[in-house]
């Protein structure tokens, strides 16, 4: 039912996206038809990774997922960074963060953990995850901005790149760490799959759509960035808040979906990984990437958070680590997650 549903909009909404833009349809109505759209397209590439997961395994299946579930905040996030629309662009990584571990996760151990009363995953990853939880995000993002309260615009922009430069480096080091020197060295019984499952499209099939959904969303990415201005003003709502919710929940829609089908379907290791790999892809990736990307713009975006943002995402991490550290959880630890998650987003939407 809900893959017709995304269907319909595809089917509807990229040619309804490409007539509104040429005929200068309302910002308003072009701003819902971009977010439905890009939503529904997400919908697709999250079936077409969850493909190609079953064929991989679940530590690549998981990074599969958060890799082109990122992708769509990627291509958002570099239009409007193209657009001079820096504060949106952190606002969204701020969301992505507290997005990935607050509201995915949450709805993922509260949807999952009405169907069993006890979910595990691997205790090990849960560990390690948390080590480079707290220093992509509270190191490596709290620093910059204790740093450059004593620095100028071009010394901040120098410790931002150089802080980019490292962290993507530790990234590629983490998966060079986990997907082959110590690939199955810490594995438990959770990881193993007692179901064998078909996957849904061909290996190639699933590369296809991958490809055409990913184009796709560029365009229309670069349509919904210059509605934001008109939206924003329409609605009372702060830079702060499109970044931090809209965008967040827009551009994370794949793994959304995707990490809580797998938490339905008990397989936790898979959603832990969407929901926490994700996280530490945005953080350790994505942001930097997009920090190295703005010096080839006008506006150069460094690596510094509004206090709000800093304090909402390190309170993520801490709450996340405290709940996932001992490889079991359940509905009422999914109910936690997402009380903060909605506490956080009252907060932003009144700033």
């Amino acid at each position: 039912m809900v893959n017709r549903i995304f269907a319909i909009l595809v089917f509807i909404g990229v040619p309804l996206s490409v007539i509104g833009s040429i005929l200068h349809w309302s910002s308003i109505l072009m701003f819902v038809i971009y977010c439905l759209t890009i939503i529904a397209l997400a919908g697709f590439m999250g079936r077409a990774t969850e493909s190609l997961a079953i064929v991989a395994g679940p530590r690549i299946g998981g990074l599969l997922n958060a890799t082109f579930g990122n992708a769509v905040e990627l291509i958002i996030s570099i239009f409007a960074l193209k657009a001079g629309l820096v504060g949106v662009v952190l606002a969204s990584l701020t969301g992505s963060v507290i997005g990935n571990l607050l509201l995915v996760a949450g709805l993922s151990f509260f949807i999952g953990g009405l169907k069993y009363k006890r979910q595990e995953f691997n205790i090990y990853d849960a560990r390690h995850n948390s080590g480079l939880l707290m220093f992509s995000v509270i190191v490596a993002f709290v620093i910059p901005e204790v740093f450059s309260m004593d620095m100028n615009e071009p010394k901040t922009l120098s410790l931002s790149v150089g802080i980019s430069v490292i962290l993507i480096i530790l990234y590629l080091a983490a998966l060079f760490f986990k997907l082959v020197t110590h690939r199955g060295v810490y594995q438990q019984k959770t990881d193993v799959v007692e179901i064998h499952e078909e996957p849904e499209w061909s290996k190639r099939k699933a590369l296809l759509i991958l490809l055409l959904s990913t184009v796709a969303v560029a365009y229309v990415s670069e349509k919904l960035v210059h509605t934001f201005e008109t939206v924003g003003e329409q609605f009372g709502w702060s830079e702060l808040f499109i970044g931090v919710i809209i965008v967040a929940i827009v551009g994370n829609a794949a793994e959304h979906a995707s990490a809580i089908i797998m938490a339905y379907k008990n397989k936790m290791n898979i959603a832990v990984e969407i929901a926490v790999g994700s996280t530490l892809q945005v953080a350790m990736f994505v942001a930097p990437l997009l920090v190295l990307i703005s010096l080839f713009f006008t506006e150069k975006m460094p690596l510094v958070f509004t206090l709000p943002e800093l304090i909402s995402m390190a309170t993520a991490v801490l709450l996340t680590i405290s709940i996932t550290n001992d490889g079991d959880t359940n509905w009422f630890e999914g109910a936690t997650l997402l009380a903060a998650y909605i506490i956080m987003g009252i907060g932003f939407y009144l700033l």
